[in-house]
């Protein structure tokens, strides 16, 4: 078989695309934690664990990829139950970091329920798109899916983790819209979603502190020592590596500890930092492809169910990617959202590895 239908079976190109992806996330999860030798520590123990999760995140991949995409729709009920149920034990169970109780020690690993939900969430949203697939025109629709998200949105609001509910929205809005829901049931759920977040202010359901991070971003120079530190620390990493970076392992906010969760939602700015304009788009540039590769997946799928898939998929990736970088630089506000691929992170990772073996499956079964 030569390499052209290897090709035309397998998304070589996104395959590549993805382990350069880790490769980069690798390299900058290291440099991030190099300051930690400075302090007795070990500068290998997150990027051990994060080769670990690449590891297992590939296995997830393989398994994927190999499995038949159209067997989800089968199960859309006892998947729809067993993402409610992992969210709902996370309060008994979990543990708290940085104000969130959203994590779960298994072993030496510590792994968010909620980022598993989240594809969760596009499987099964998929499946009930999919079956609905010619009445999707009515309220009585529009309410049957913000309830399919509502529920598990509201347990991810108690942790509170508001990051991962405004991750659900994103899914929601990007899978109606290939879905083909009229224009006007987006306005409803833009309305809908104003109200819900005064609604989660009011009754405290999004902490002070999260409200100060949502803020800050207008104007951090407010509170320079306070809600603003991360923001500024964040803008004067990235500014400082100019156009070709201090070089790696040299950026002075990192090394220097002045740079917040560099490891994880500051990651960005280690990059820009290290490796200027020319290594961030280098890394924009590869998120370019997977984007487009994904959605080249999306319109050449068999089935709508595929499709929706797809679409869940990389909407995900899409505003994650903007609101991460955006954060970074300012322009967006600050919530916690992992960079997908490049911040560390044991669950982020294995859940975006297995959702590109998701793509993969469509790809190879829209060519058999």
């Amino acid at each position: 078989m030569d390499l052209l239908s290897i090709n035309r079976r397998v998304d070589l190109t996104m395959v590549v695309t993805v382990l350069l992806l880790c490769i980069y996330g690798m390299v900058a999860v290291f440099s991030a934690t190099q300051a930690s030798a400075q302090s007795g520590g070990d500068p290998y123990f997150l990027l051990k664990k994060q080769v670990l999760s690449i590891v297992i995140g590939l296995i997830g991949l393989l398994i994927a990829s190999f499995s038949n995409y159209n067997s989800f729709k089968r199960y859309m009920i006892p998947l729809y139950l067993l993402n409610i149920a992992i969210l709902i034990i996370v309060p008994f169970i979990g543990h708290t970091v940085n104000g969130a109780k959203s994590w779960v020690n298994i072993g030496s690993f510590q792994l968010q329920p909620s980022e598993f939900s989240k594809l969760l969430l596009i499987i099964t949203l998929a499946s009930f798109f999919a079956l609905r697939r010619t009445q999707l025109e009515g309220i009585r629709d529009l309410a049957a899916s913000l309830f399919h998200i509502g529920v598990p949105l509201l347990l991810v609001l108690a942790q509170p983790d508001l990051g991962t509910a405004m991750c659900y929205v994103a899914i929601l809005l990007g899978m109606m819209l290939v879905a083909g829901f009229p224009a006007r049931h987006f306005a409803i759920i833009i309305l809908a979603g104003i109200i819900v977040g005064f609604a989660a202010i009011q009754f405290h359901l999004v902490k002070p502190y999260q409200v100060d991070r949502l803020t800050v971003f207008v104007n951090p120079d407010n509170d320079p020592r306070g809600a603003g530190y991360n923001l500024l620390q964040s803008k004067i990493a990235v500014g400082s590596g100019q156009f070709s970076g201090k070089g790696l392992f040299s950026g002075t906010q990192t090394r220097l500890q002045f740079l917040p969760e560099r490891h994880t939602d500051f990651i960005f700015s280690v990059i820009g930092e290290e490796r200027g304009f020319i290594g961030t788009s280098v890394l924009l540039f590869l998120f370019f492809i997977l984007i487009m590769r994904g959605l080249r997946t999306a319109a050449f799928s068999k089935n709508l169910f595929g499709t929706l898939l797809a679409a869940g998929i990389v909407s995900l990736w899409i505003f994650q990617i903007m609101v991460n970088i955006g954060m970074t630089i300012g322009l967006m506000p600050i919530t916690g959202i992992p960079l997908p691929f490049i911040s560390y992170g044991n669950s982020s990772l294995i859940v975006h590895l297995v959702s590109v073996g998701i793509l993969l499956n469509i790809y190879l079964k829209s060519y058999i």
